[in-house]
């Protein structure tokens, strides 16, 4: 498939996503969401792409939903669309078997700002703003937004934000720990490129593991919780690279991890 809203490749072990509907803020449409689907995909099957990192085109990280799109004409099945490509979407980067890096990069609004949140770390440019915007047009917060953003920001800020539609700084989202970090809009990039490369050259059964056992933490009962621990410790016990990094340890040397 040639990608004509996004770009994309692997490299150095990442795989970059970036959408690139600029014009547009990078919001999305039927196309855009079938060319995100295919490149997840090659993520999925490509042993050498061990952390997915998204981000947007110009000035903007994503606008949510292109509202000229036939797919959302008002007076259709909205839930349409977000059963055939929102929630896939989300459920995908979240139950991805390898990190999700998010740089926002600019506005992070609607679908755009609960995209980001689906990854397992963000990272801001200080000038990027995050809006739930659905209230202005008589919407609630979709693509996980009800349920992820009380997790993240607590029940009265989350639904301050959803009725409001208020923009949140990224200064303010790392405050209230709803994102990682907010950085200096000249070191987005720099610091976004520093992480992926650690997570890239790290153990890519061990992070997904974590991913896994930490998002499945916020419905699990504490001894449930614990016996997933238990056997995903001795899964990982049997794994390359724990055997790698106890050498490491011993040898007192970097070590070298292949994701097996």
């Amino acid at each position: 498939m040639a990608f004509e809203t996004i770009l994309f490749e692997v490299s150095g072990g990442v795989a970059r996503l970036t959408l690139n509907r600029p014009d547009r803020l990078n919001s999305f449409t039927l196309q855009m969401h079938g060319e995100v689907a295919e490149a997840i995909s090659r993520v999925e099957s490509d042993d050498g792409a061990r952390v997915l990192l998204i981000t947007g085109a110009g000035r903007g990280f994503c606008a949510g939903q292109d509202l000229s799109d036939p797919a959302v004409t008002p007076g259709g099945d909205l839930g349409e669309a977000l059963e055939k490509s929102y929630n896939p979407l989300v459920r995908r980067l979240t139950g991805l078997a390898k990190p999700v890096v998010c740089a926002v990069n600019g506005v992070a609004a609607g679908a755009g700002a609960n995209i980001a949140f689906a990854a397992d770390i963000v990272l801001a440019a200080k000038s990027a703003k995050f809006i739930q915007s659905f209230a202005n047009i008589g919407l609630v917060p979709d693509s996980g937004g009800t349920w992820i953003l009380p997790r993240l920001a607590g029940q009265a800020r989350a639904m301050a934000l959803a009725m409001t539609g208020q923009p949140l700084t990224a200064e303010q989202a790392e405050s209230w720990g709803i994102i990682w970090r907010a950085v200096d809009d000249a070191e987005l990039m720099e610091e976004t490129d520093k992480l992926v490369g650690k997570l890239a050259a790290g153990p890519t059964k061990g992070l997904a593991a974590i991913k896994k056992a930490i998002r499945s933490a916020w419905d699990n009962e504490f001894d449930a919780h614990l016996d997933l621990e238990r056997d995903m410790q001795s899964e990982l016990g049997r794994s390359s690279d724990y055997g790698e990094g106890v050498r490491a340890f011993a040898e007192k040397r970097a070590p070298k991890f292949t994701g097996r």
